[in-house]
């Protein structure tokens, strides 16, 4: 998985703050590599990724969601019957994309769960029921698998995002974000040819970068790299949330005055993409 941003040895800092795919790959080969058994190694994974409240329902008070997808031993070993599969055959799992899948509130979530260093409260809309008890399950904290010292490199390397990484144009006057641009390949079936559409733009952040008070994520179909659409729409709804007013008002005027109208009305953008087996 080729480096796309600028080169160099990264760290996790800077593989974080320059949203560098190789050293994602590398980390995540490491992981997997270092059990003798790749299923073994893929059910460690998995329940440390579950642990943040991915590929499951969370138990929230919304009518409708989406479990997502975060897959096991089992999962490989029933789509490879015959195949001895390992890290490299889920690299892409490094970064969020191959068989990973999820939804927005878990990303909010999962940003949630880093701002806290090691846990979260079970997301719900009922904030307060006048002479009523609100279930106890939203306000008993779910605890992750990784250890609290952990968190605090990790969002080092997201506050550097805003510092002097892929987010650095969109830093809000006053308020230390942390976040973490995301671009999603688009693939769909045109005419039978598998097609590749413009990128999704994500965004996930939470801020302050001490003491946190709001955790989002921010999903713009066909909206292009993480910072393009996502990121400024995150950095705007943040200010607004702590300040109760937005001072950046080319960035918002920005954002209010674009439309994707045109590229939505496209039957496909791109080139057909052809898989190599």
């Amino acid at each position: 998985m080729g480096c796309h941003c600028g080169g160099g040895v990264r760290n996790l800092n800077s593989g974080i703050s320059k949203s560098c795919n190789a050293y994602f790959a590398n980390a995540y080969r490491k992981t997997i590599d270092k059990y003798d058994d790749a299923s073994h190694a893929m059910d460690v994974w998995s329940n440390h990724i579950k642990s943040f409240g991915l590929g499951d329902y969370l138990g929230y008070d919304l009518a409708i969601g989406k479990k997502g997808n975060i897959p096991d031993g089992a999962y490989y070993n029933k789509w490879y019957p015959d195949f001895k599969w390992g890290s490299t055959t889920t690299i892409s799992n490094a970064i969020g994309q191959g068989e990973v899948l999820v939804t927005p509130i878990q990303l909010a979530n999962m940003m949630a769960a880093i701002a806290n260093k090691g846990h979260y409260y079970t997301p719900h809309i009922i904030k307060h029921i006048e002479g009523q008890t609100i279930d106890e399950k939203y306000t008993t904290p779910n605890q992750t698998s990784i250890d609290k010292r952990h968190f605090e490199p990790v969002i080092e390397g997201l506050f550097d995002v805003y510092n002097e990484g892929t987010a650095w144009f969109l830093q809000v006057p006053g308020i230390e974000i942390c976040g973490k641009t995301g671009t999603a390949e688009n693939f769909t079936v045109i005419d039978s040819v598998r097609t590749q559409l413009t990128d999704h733009s994500i965004f996930v952040a939470f801020a302050p970068k001490d003491n946190p008070k709001i955790a989002i994520a921010v999903f713009v179909e066909n909206g292009y790299y993480g910072a393009r659409w996502a990121g400024r729409i995150a950095s705007l709804m943040i200010e607004k949330y702590i300040k109760g007013d937005v001072t950046l008002k080319q960035m918002e005027k920005l954002v209010l005055e674009k439309s994707l109208e045109e590229e939505y009305a496209k039957p496909y953008s791109g080139k057909p993409f052809t898989i190599n087996h």
